[in-house]
């Protein structure tokens, strides 16, 4: 037991803290301690006993931050509706003076509210006995009220020296958790005898089929279900379903199976509630270690702490070949191996492992003129390949703005319309990585084995910045497996940004969709235009077109129109006459967009009162992704006539070329019977089958106006040519 009135004095804070630990053992504070050290600090946070409660019910939504200094090192996940939460969380990190003492808040989350303050404690580190495991239990208090009893937190922690050699061993800093599900990326140093705990093992693939007989929350006796996955980072939410208690979902997500033994899926089912806090229904678990791999299992899951039951289809495939290796063993240099992929994805394989539709081959070479992120005048760069779900990462060069990584990464292509995207960053050892620039390469416009020098652009990929990086890129890809993957859904990143409120996105997207109304009021003028015989010449020439079409109409001429206005567009850009223009208010837009994630977190006593308008705030945010919705809609027709991505349009010219013969060949009533019996018996095959649509699928492969402008390569520097620097070398 330690003397908590010695530790009150050192930290101007009061708490108890105890150490259940030999008293024979020597602590940090009766040794010199080396000065500048360096030390890895490996927490367990236990679990909470007798914690405030902060809600309405008599309950909390604990959670735990670490602090060291003013930054926040780790964040716990949240504990619903519970009092003595258990976490069993571990967290790692590397500590350089053992005079900073652990700073640890606990705090009630509060879905768009404020979060309520539940208590701190100090540690002090200096009173760790070092290479040997202490238990400890802090009593949290208020600083404003020192009387009232807030309960306490229980942890293990483990105090290692690090120094010499072990300075730079490799490290995985525990990121502090968000309430987004944006990707926050870790700092950490990818060396070959920790490569294998970044590459998965296999993949999860999850169906959520159903929900029966859940909890009702709202006050007409219904729910608006939803549903979270989670599985260590990796995190999905469904669809809202609205006023229901047997929800049909019918959605399918895929997670990365990292560990050999399998793993625990943690799952949620939620009540959506406008302008507050939503209601928890209940919650269950799937046990990955329990399942066969190669098999497809059903899982009819009860809720603990509610009401109902999910329905589930999982199934544990082994993992797609996906590695990293230095530039002298890449794939493609071994022609045996070559032959050997060519022949994976030759046409005469069209209907083996439909899901396999290419090889990725990325050689990260080196970068230069990268930006100064250390106060050394220096950066320590660090790169991440992601493709989809997918996401690699090179070593760390400490101290260099022109850093060579030689690195090669393979991936296996789910979907040949993925964007390929390489991130370089600034590692820290005390807080989250850097962000130094980025680049968004989709995989149809990859010249192979062509090394090029990528300028890097800012985290909204609409402008540069400083720095550019050479990549040579190989793909090799089956057409026919990826014109068929092209008509079912894409596949879902669970990294995806929330959505979040912004003004200049909000006008951004309300000029967008006001350009595709502007198509059709346009349209309609020039119709009225011609009834109204404005010009003579044009109606008349109107109203025979009109009786021309009327009298000779068939079916079969809807898909041909359209095929010939592909085609002609098609004449007008090999002609020169390239009539596609991007569209500079969007380019403006995006430009001046505010760059809010590079704001760090405030804490949770400082909201803004935006996020105590919380409904409001909803139903901006739901306008916004609307008109979002709207323009992408009509802008993804436009850039699939103006040939955009030719792959797509040829794919269009193929589909309606063999709509138009089956119109005019088959009568109308066999087409609608064939489409009826489909329908009709579809649930009957396949009950479990999800439901899409092939056209809005299609369209979703088509990039809009803003995507083409973020996948826009943009020109490099002449003097930043591979060949040049080879000559000026050589001089």
């Amino acid at each position: 037991m330690l003397d908590s009135c010695k530790l009150k004095s050192a930290c101007n804070l009061p708490f108890i803290y105890n150490k259940k630990i030999n008293t024979a053992g020597t602590s940090n504070a009766d040794v010199p301690l080396p000065d500048p050290g360096m030390y890895q600090l490996d927490i367990t946070l236990r679990r909470g006993q007798s914690l405030a409660a902060r809600d309405r019910g008599g309950t909390s939504d604990p959670y735990v931050k670490f602090k060291i200094g003013r930054k926040e090192v780790f964040r716990s996940k949240i504990i619903h509706k519970n009092l003595n939460p258990v976490w069993e969380e571990k967290a790692c990190i590397l500590v350089e003076h053992l005079r900073e003492p652990l700073y640890i808040k606990v705090f009630d989350y509060d879905f768009g509210l404020q979060d309520d303050f539940m208590g701190s404690a100090f540690l002090d580190l200096t009173q760790l006995e070092l290479n040997r495991p202490t238990d400890v239990t802090l009593t949290l208090k208020d600083p404003h009220y020192p009387d009232h009893d807030l309960g306490i937190i229980l942890l293990s922690v483990v105090l290692t020296p690090k120094e010499g050699e072990h300075r730079d061993a490799t490290m995985l800093m525990r990121k502090s958790w968000k309430r987004s599900s944006k990707f926050q990326t870790q700092s950490l140093r990818l060396s070959d005898a920790h490569r294998k705990s970044h590459l998965w093992r296999g993949i999860v693939s999850i169906t959520l089929i159903e929900g029966r007989d859940l909890k009702a929350m709202d006050s007409n006796g219904l729910s608006d279900p939803y549903v979270k996955f989670r599985l260590g980072h990796q995190k999905y939410k469904s669809k809202i379903m609205p006023k229901t208690l047997n929800p049909q979902w019918r959605e399918q997500f895929d997670f990365h199976l990292y560990e050999e033994r399998g793993g625990i899926i943690d799952i949620t089912a939620w009540d959506k509630d406008a302008g507050k806090r939503d209601d928890f229904i209940g919650r269950c678990q799937v046990d990955l270690s329990a399942l066969s791999r190669e098999q497809t299992h059903k899982l009819e899951l009860q809720l603990e702490e509610g009401e109902g039951r999910l329905v589930l289809l999982v199934t544990l495939t082994a993992s797609a070949t996906v590695s990293i290796s230095d530039l002298s063993v890449s794939s493609l240099e071994d022609q045996k191996e070559r032959e050997e992929i060519l022949k994976r994805y030759s046409p005469l394989r069209i209907f083996h492992n439909l899901k396999d539709v290419g090889f990725l081959q990325v050689k990260v070479i080196r970068a230069e003129g990268l930006m100064v992120a250390d106060v050394t005048g220096k950066s320590d760069p660090f790169c991440v390949v992601e493709l989809n779900n997918d996401r690699l990462l090179t070593h760390t060069v400490y101290k260099n703005l022109n850093p060579e990584w030689n690195k090669v990464f393979t991936f296996n292509i789910k979907d040949i319309h993925s964007v390929l995207e390489v991130t370089v960053y600034d590692e820290d050892r005390d807080r989250s990585a850097d962000f130094l620039g980025k680049v968004a390469i989709p995989l149809l416009s990859i010249q192979n084995g062509e090394q090029k020098a990528y300028v890097l652009k800012n985290k909204q990929l609409t402008g540069p910045t400083k720095g550019v990086i050479y990549l040579e890129i190989d793909v090799i890809f089956n057409a026919v497996k990826a014109s068929l993957r092209t008509l079912i859904p894409k596949e879902q990143k669970y990294i995806e940004e929330e959505n979040r409120l912004s003004k200049q996105l909000l006008l951004r997207n309300f000029i967008r969709m006001k350009r595709c109304v502007m198509v059709l009021v346009n349209a309609a003028y020039y119709v009225n235009s011609c009834l109204d015989w404005d010009s003579p010449p044009r109606s008349l020439a109107a109203f025979v077109l009109f009786l021309f079409v009327v009298w000779n109409f068939e079916l079969y001429m809807i898909p041909l129109v359209l095929l010939l206005l592909l085609t002609w567009n098609y004449f007008l850009i090999i002609s020169g006459k390239d009539n596609r223009q991007h569209d500079t208010v969007v380019e403006d837009m995006l430009e001046d967009e505010e760059e809010e994630d590079d704001k760090d977190d405030k804490d949770s006593e400082k909201k803004g009162f935006i996020n105590k308008i919380y409904a409001i705030q909803e139903v901006c945010i739901s306008v916004q992704n609307i008109l979002d919705e709207v323009a992408s809609f009509g802008e993804r027709i436009k850039n699939t006539f103006n040939w955009t991505v030719p792959f797509l349009s040829w794919l269009a010219i193929i589909a309606l070329c063999v709509f138009t013969v089956i119109l005019y060949f088959i009568p109308l009533r066999y087409i609608v019977l064939v489409w009826g019996i489909n329908k009709f018996t579809k649930k009957l095959r396949s009950p479990y089958a999800i439901d899409n649509n092939e056209l809005l699928d299609f369209l979703s492969r088509v990039p809009s106006d803003v995507q083409v402008v973020q996948y826009q390569e943009l020109k490099p520097d002449p003097s930043h040519s591979p060949c040049k620097r080879k000559k000026n070398n050589l001089g």
